[in-house]
């Protein structure tokens, strides 16, 4: 099975990969230069296995353990005053604006998800809608230099910007529900699980959900892999590292939020729960990009001030592994900086080299939109967007932070009423259902695990 999975792009990826995580690529990089376009199966063979045995490199300066006991040796010194409780009336707001918040968010990143900003922000001058501040428009004669998805490639313009159709149902005026999208298709997933599977859940377990609820072709990247791997009868964690390049890509990352939503005032219970979920298919900052995010969602519950809920939610991963460096990095170039733009300059001169899907750029675009919305759901999500990479990613992840900040009550009305509380998934199932539905079943999974 190995020699069909090997291909020259394959490698690539493992080769940046390796070469993100420590190791010196060097040698292995001029192999697959001097064979290139032309390899044959076994030189390619021979490559891998160049790779799977590298080091990382002595001068590497992080700590990026995978298993759960490691990285908690390796956190900071913990907060105190958690567990905290949050009940009643609030909670049941906070939890319904999660699941509003999020899908509003992703629902503004589908039509441009994987533009970098420059494409983003020529198109909307082009539309007439720069800055951004509304759902995508429908463009029924499109202006120069655009050209309808996926037929771009026919047209003799290789720039041109690649616009959904008029009927496509992430557009303004189509809008009757959240259409699917896998950053949403996750949440109601590992809702199903904590129903199913309670609290205590394996990684196991959750590569069984995965095969009973989730098609196949519906997972990509990281999950593909880790799928694919199931199948082949492999078991956690090696169905996270076995030929999967993307295992620090941002596919963890986006499957956080009902882990936060589900404990909320527990950032290190979320952080756990998430730790489980991502160690089927991610290592290293792909599994601390869903436990930062998870714990971030939990003390946002209980602390108001976003600073504050960031620190915390950094005390769940590694000191000295490169997620925590990014956010850090984030936090202070938001201090110093006047606004959005100038913050992004310098995440793209010192993260813009990973890929658009990549875990490290695009949790650095969320925390970018959120501190400088500066507690205005709009701003935030629209700034996430308008940042580029993942754009239905960052939009649904900043869109779930704000709307556990301020709660259902609070989002404006301009973003949730085209939602009509009305969600579709791929999750086996959950084809159509009501968001203010699953917000009461994640109140009730909140209830059972508080005890």
């Amino acid at each position: 099975m190995l020699e069909r999975l090997l291909s020259e792009s394959f490698l690539r990826d493992e080769l940046t990969a390796r070469e993100e995580e420590g190791c010196d690529v060097s040698a292995p990089r001029r192999e697959m230069e001097r064979i290139a376009g032309r390899p044959e199966a076994a030189q390619l063979l021979a490559i891998w296995h160049t790779l799977d045995g590298l080091p990382r490199r002595a001068d590497f300066p992080y700590h990026e353990p995978s298993d759960l006991a490691a990285i908690r040796a390796a956190r900071p010194d913990q907060p105190a005053g958690f567990p905290r409780r949050l009940e009643g009336a609030v909670l049941a707001d906070r939890t319904l604006g999660a699941w509003l918040g999020r899908a509003a968010g992703c629902l503004l990143g589908k039509p441009c998800e994987g533009w970098p900003r420059a494409r983003i922000a020529r198109a909307l001058r082009a539309l007439d809608a720069w800055p951004l501040a509304d759902y995508w428009p429908v463009v029924k004669d499109l202006p120069e230099g655009f050209a309808r998805r996926g037929e771009e490639a026919a047209g003799s313009d290789p720039e041109a910007i690649p616009y959904p159709s008029p009927e496509d149902p992430a557009l303004k005026d189509n809008i009757r529900q959240m259409p699917r999208d896998d950053d949403m298709d996750y949440p109601i997933l590992n809702l199903h699980l904590l129903e199913t599977r309670g609290p205590d859940f394996t990684t196991k377990q959750v590569g069984e959900t995965w095969l009973e609820r989730l098609p196949y072709r519906c997972v990509y990247t990281a999950e593909r892999a880790a799928y694919r791997n199931l199948v082949n009868g492999l078991e956690p964690p090696e169905t996270a590292v076995w030929c999967n390049p993307y295992r620090e890509w941002i596919g963890a990352q986006i499957r956080a939020d009902l882990w936060g939503w589900a404990a909320p005032g527990n950032p290190e219970l979320a952080a756990e729960m998430a730790w489980r979920d991502a160690s089927l298919s991610h290592a290293k900052n792909g599994i601390y990009g869903e436990m930062f995010f998870a714990a971030l969602l939990a003390a946002a519950f209980v602390e108001s001030d976003l600073h504050r809920a960031i620190e915390i939610a950094l005390s769940q991963i590694p000191a000295r592994c490169r997620l925590q460096e990014a956010v850090s990095d984030v936090v202070t170039w938001c201090d110093e900086d006047a606004d959005w733009k100038t913050t992004w300059d310098r995440i793209d001169a010192k993260y813009g080299r990973y890929h658009p899907v990549h875990t490290l750029n695009n949790a650095a675009v969320v925390l970018m939109a959120l501190l400088h919305a500066e507690g205005d759901y709009e701003r935030a999500i629209t700034i996430a967007v308008m940042g580029g990479w993942d754009t239905d990613c960052n939009g649904a992840t900043a869109g779930s932070v704000m709307g556990v900040l301020l709660g259902a009550e609070a989002l404006p009305a301009k973003w949730i009423a085209p939602l009509r509380d009305r969600i579709s998934s791929i999750v086996v199932g959950f084809t159509e259902t009501r968001l203010s539905s699953l917000a009461e079943r994640t109140q009730a999974v909140q209830r059972a695990l508080a005890g």
